[in-house]
Order: structure tokens, then C-alpha cells, then sequence
């Protein structure tokens, strides 16, 4: 049995504290954030205690923490936990640079723990079969990928100021997808995006609509597809292009029918599956002693991806990443 503290109860947090919860395999000991109420009123659900987070870091009845806080705090959690010993899941991403990133894992290596990395997408189960279809052969050699994901609508401009972008906040899901399908690690980056959507995302230094290209070393490519509206619901889609044949994974709908029914229309929604799942490997990762992934390593390239992307955005040129 993994006894796992939670930092942070927010809308995440409320996921993977439930999820730990009705785990077979993992406890929820107790749950810490910075609004007492939203931790109290977490962890009376699931028969757990309210700690600080410094407690739960420190505390000897707890053996690995799930930190669901804000990014700014994640890779300082991270070094703490990895200071006395303890595994870590954290969500994405580790930090907003890839520099920070770096220094982070250099103190999770030291200290030997096990860091998974949320990029919940590789546990939905219509993803995952895709990737074990690919494995075996399905469309032969790997050519093109089309990844396609489009929010219903934009979170608030107050959150679009200080989540770094489109490029590292909602296309960093993308970039680790496309990694993980292409099995290769794109070496250029050519990314355009504009404002479509509301012109406030402009002011703010983001854009809220977004396209890029990868292309790995064997000349593998990949496109991706971006946008913060979607009228007709949350828009999750994958395609695979191989020398044998294609391979595609569509959206799940409300009901099935004839005619074409309403899509999912939240993430929550639509990747709860992948939520269970992903906790679900990180247990079973402690418990056999193995190395959990996503990694700290995909979730530093998957950020060196989308740094790229920002920066070809902003000058107009392909980035070459070594």
C-alpha cells in the first residue's frame, strides 16, 4: 500500500486526490493547499487528514506526493520531496523553462527517486491502443502524424498572463503525444499562431490559435493543431500516416448514434480514464520499484519543444534543436 500526500486541492488536485482514494493499492494519507477550506474539504471525503504542506513533505507515514499546485511552485516541491527520499508525481510542467527543469532533475537523480511527469494523454485508452497498434506494425514505418486538440473556449486572460504561452501551457500535452508516437525526437520547429479567438489573449502577449511543424532527424513529420474555441465541443483527435497504412483515434462522443452527437465538452471529461490510469502506473511503479514514466526527461524535452515553438513564433524562422 503507496501512503501518498497531496499538495494542492484544486480542480486537478480534487481528481488525483479521489483517484488515490478509491485505489486499491494506494492511501490517501493527507492533503495540504493553500485554501484551508478546500483542503479540508477534500480530504473529509476520502477519510484523510489536512497538513501543511512542509508536514506532508516531511511526515515519515507518507511514502510519495502528488503535487496539483500552481507551476510556479512544482519544481521547488519536487527538490524538497526528493530530499528526504520521497517519489514524486507532479503535474505538468516541471517549470516554465527549460533551464529550471534542467537544475530540478539534476536533484531528482541525485537523490534516486522515482518522478513521473502528468502527461495524462499517453493513458487515454483510445491513445493507448493507437501507440500498441503502432508498436505492432499496424501502418508500417511511422511517416506523418496529425495531432489536432481545440478547447471548447479560452481560460481567463488572467491565467493566459502567467501560463507561458500556448506553446508550453496547451500544445506541451501535443509536443510529448507527438514524441511518444513518432519514437523519435523532432530536430526542427516551425510554428505560426495568431489571435482569432479574443483579442485580450493578443494584449497579453499570447495567441490563442497555433500550428506546428516537427520534423525528426529520419525526416519523420508531425503537425500540430491548436485553438482555444471549439463551438462543438472539447476537440481531441490523432492521426498516424505509415508506409502501410493509417491509423486514427477521433473524439468520444456524449452518446452513439446515426447521427453526429454532441463531443465531450470538458477535459476533465474527457481524459478521466487517462486520470485513473496514469495514477494507477505511478503506484504500480513504486510498488515494483521501477522507473515511472513519463519521466522527468520527457517532461524536459516536451518543454524544450515548446520553448522552440515559442521562439519560432516570435521570430518567424525554423529553430534547429540539437
Amino acid at each position: 500500500m503507496v501512503r501518498i500526500g497531496l499538495l494542492g486541492a484544486g480542480r486537478i488536485g480534487k481528481i488525483h486526490g479521489t483517484n488515490v482514494a478509491e485505489s486499491r493499492d494506494a492511501k490517501l494519507v493527507a492533503v495540504a493547499d493553500a485554501d484551508e477550506n478546500a483542503a479540508r474539504t477534500l480530504a473529509e471525503a476520502h477519510g484523510a487528514e489536512v497538513r501543511s504542506a512542509d508536514d506532508i513533505i516531511s511526515s515519515r507515514d507518507i511514502d510519495a506526493v502528488v503535487i496539483a499546485t500552481p507551476t510556479d511552485t512544482h519544481a521547488d516541491l519536487i527538490e524538497r520531496a526528493a530530499g528526504v527520499k520521497k517519489a514524486v508525481f507532479c503535474e505538468k510542467p516541471v517549470a516554465l523553462s527549460s533551464g529550471r527543469i534542467l537544475s530540478c532533475l539534476k536533484v531528482v537523480e541525485a537523490a534516486g527517486i522515482p518522478l513521473m511527469i502528468g502527461f495524462n494523454r499517453r493513458f487515454d485508452p483510445n491513445f493507448a491502443s493507437l501507440k500498441r497498434r503502432l508498436d505492432d506494425g499496424a501502418v508500417g514505418k511511422v511517416e506523418m502524424v496529425t495531432i489536432i486538440s481545440r478547447d471548447p473556449g479560452p481560460p481567463p486572460v488572467s491565467y493566459i498572463k502567467v501560463s507561458g504561452g500556448l506553446y508550453r501551457d496547451m500544445m506541451i500535452h501535443d509536443f510529448d503525444l507527438a514524441r511518444f508516437l513518432l519514437g523519435e525526437e523532432p530536430i526542427e520547429v516551425h510554428a505560426v499562431g495568431s489571435v482569432m479567438v479574443d483579442p485580450e489573449i493578443g494584449k497579453a502577449g499570447d495567441v490563442d490559435t497555433a500550428m506546428v511543424m516537427l520534423r525528426t532527424a529520419s525526416g519523420k513529420l508531425c503537425q500540430i493543431s491548436n485553438s482555444r474555441r471549439a463551438t462543438y465541443g472539447y476537440d481531441q483527435r490523432i492521426e498516424v500516416h505509415g508506409s502501410e497504412g493509417m491509423i486514427r483515434a477521433g473524439n468520444i462522443h456524449e452518446t452513439t448514434g446515426f447521427k453526429a452527437d454532441p463531443i465531450l465538452n470538458f477535459f476533465l471529461e474527457r481524459y478521466m480514464p487517462a486520470y485513473r490510469a496514469e495514477l494507477a502506473a505511478f503506484v504500480a511503479a513504486i510498488d515494483k520499484g521501477t522507473a515511472p514514466t513519463p519521466s522527468g526527461r520527457d517532461g524536459l524535452m516536451a518543454q524544450r519543444l515548446a520553448d522552440a515553438a515559442t521562439e519560432s513564433k516570435a521570430t518567424g524562422q525554423t529553430v534547429k534543436l540539437g
